[in-house]
């Protein structure tokens, strides 16, 4: 049991897929019930629909909303005893060489994307502004999926394949809520697809970083950057005669890709892991078993 012995930390402790389920659902909720709020609110000084039109709709509809939930994350973390460990201690399974790939190609599209964004569309506000929403979009989606999702995972006794496949279902399921934005539905289950597999590749970054905030640095460098590339929220990137961001379109592809060799190369890596990811015990309970890294 965690250390101060409440029922609430136990309860996380015991973690399972369907808590996983629970904290992400949760979350969703909150994001979706602060924006309506705010949306509500400041009716008449956000253009709805038009995220990145001026620097106040940004600030108001974008930043707020992921701010209130990174918060949110936070003290939920610390409430259940997950911080500074698990979710900032050092990952308890070894990572793979090849496993660099992912985050070289999720940087690679990144920064070609920042290189050709069309920046005369956007006021400097609205760029800045962006900036902020890439740190807390980070901070909290990873926190939420490859930090709270992976250790109530890993504490539920889950195979680390599963771990990794799970934590990126959450995390692509998460965007099924761009439907209630008006996007065509098409476009959300492409996205969920694309999302699964940037969860793949965010996990195999923790997995050669060792710690959650490498995979917290390039998700708060992809949204922004691939947002002022097309231009808008969940928009398409179109590279035209760009150079830059044809380069970068075709990085995103080759991560995509990168992540299904991923998913298919761990199958049969690292065993369950209950035990490498074990919750803080009472004084009189018996100690962990110790943490042997596998491969």
């Amino acid at each position: 049991m965690a250390g101060s012995g409440s029922k609430w930390q136990g309860f996380w402790d015991r973690g399972g897929f369907w808590r996983a389920a629970l904290v992400a659902v949760g979350y969703i909720a909150i994001y979706l019930g602060v924006g309506r709020l705010i949306g509500w609110v400041f009716a008449g000084s956000i253009k709805a629909e038009d995220p990145l039109g001026d620097t106040t709709t940004a600030v108001l509809g974008l930043v707020v909303p992921t701010a209130i939930g990174s918060v949110v994350l936070l003290a939920f973390a610390w409430s259940i005893g997950f911080l500074p460990r698990p979710l900032f201690g050092p990952q308890p399974v070894r990572a793979r060489w090849w496993m660099w790939g992912a985050p070289i190609l999720v940087a690679a599209a990144a920064v070609f994307h920042f290189l050709g964004a069309p920046y005369g569309r956007y006021t400097p506000g609205v760029v800045i502004a962006l900036l902020f929403v890439g740190l807390f979009v980070g901070f909290s989606e990873e926190i939420l999926t490859r930090g709270l999702g992976v250790s109530l995972l890993r504490r539920g006794g889950y195979r680390e394949w599963s771990v990794m496949a799970l934590s990126s279902l959450l995390f692509a399921l998460l965007h099924l809520t761009n439907a209630f934005s008006g996007q065509p539905i098409t476009t959300v289950l492409i996205t969920v697809v694309y999302t699964f597999g940037f969860g793949i590749s965010m996990y195999l970054t923790m997995r050669v970083g060792g710690n959650l905030v490498w995979p917290m640095l390039l998700h708060a460098m992809t949204d922004p950057s691939t947002a002022l590339a097309a231009g808008g929220i969940d928009e398409s990137v179109s590279t035209g005669s760009n150079t830059a961001l044809l380069i970068a379109t075709v990085a995103t592809f080759a991560y995509d890709a990168f992540a299904i060799v991923g998913f298919i190369a761990t199958r049969g890596d690292a065993e369950g892991r209950a035990d490498a990811d074990e919750p803080r015990r009472a004084p009189h309970d018996h100690p962990a078993s110790p943490a042997v890294a596998t491969n």
